[in-house]
């Protein structure tokens, strides 16, 4: 039987259907009584949802519950091995690429893609959820601008966020329908976080005016610039949006 309060393991059991039926009755029911935690559940199994939707169109076949972000979850957990973290990584990179293109073909009926929908994604799944480890990490050379001009030639510089207090910490590369993308995700001290998002415009050359969105709990300021866009991601509350419209002067 699962402890009460239920810790974070136990809720993306919930999610990911590996309750009992006790234990399930158990959750719900604080969760009913909690309900700051029952949004974030419910983002989870959006989420959860989403990937799975994602996957399945992107393979064309079968479901397959290797692919199953519970089991790749509860893998990561159980084996420490970097070729299967890496396994993991490519799994939700075509995931969020798929997800794009999901999401395309959902909104096609109601009209036009809202910008940057992936970047918001991938700031979901990496930042807010911790999902997977990084690709790179500045700890290991310092050296996030040579890691990212390996990917993205002559690219947009990354923003310097450092009089705020924002450092980069990590980086992932990512996928998306119309080539290969990257998040830098940067962090202060008090946990913070903001995300650096570069993608391809697509074959249609799609560059994007520079403008700003908000979806759900994140904010998105998005612009184009040497042959690429761009989006800084945070969430709207924080402090760390008001960090982006400044560094960027929207």
């Amino acid at each position: 039987m699962i402890s009460m309060p239920p810790d974070v393991n136990d809720l993306h059991a919930y999610v990911d259907h590996q309750l009992n039926e006790a234990d399930r009755r158990l959750v719900e029911t604080w969760l009913a009584t909690n309900p700051q935690m029952a949004a974030q559940v419910r983002t989870w199994q959006q989420d959860a949802q989403h990937l799975r939707a994602a996957l399945g169109g992107a393979m064309q076949q079968p479901a397959n519950p290797d692919l199953d972000p519970g089991m790749i979850r509860h893998r990561l957990k159980r084996q420490s091995r970097r070729h299967l973290a890496s396994v993991a990584v490519l799994l939700i990179a075509v995931s969020v690429g798929g997800l794009s293109g999901w999401q395309a073909r959902e909104m096609s009926l109601a009209g036009s893609i809202p910008p940057m929908t992936d970047a918001m994604q991938a700031y979901r799944m990496f930042a807010q959820q911790g999902i997977l480890p990084a690709d790179y990490k500045v700890a290991d050379d310092g050296d996030v601008q040579g890691w990212l001009d390996h990917y993205f030639t002559r690219a947009n510089r990354l923003p310097d966020l450092s009089p705020s207090g924002f450092k980069p910490v990590s980086g992932r590369l990512l996928s998306t329908d119309q080539g290969p993308a990257a998040m830098v995700m940067y962090e202060n001290p008090q946990g913070s976080k903001i995300s650096f998002y570069i993608r391809p415009p697509g074959p249609r050359n799609n560059l994007l005016p520079r403008g700003s969105r908000s979806d759900g709990e994140l904010q998105a300021q998005y612009w184009s610039g040497a042959g690429y866009n761009y989006a800084m991601v945070s969430e709207a509350r924080s402090p760390a949006t008001q960090v982006i419209k400044q560094t960027l002067q929207f």
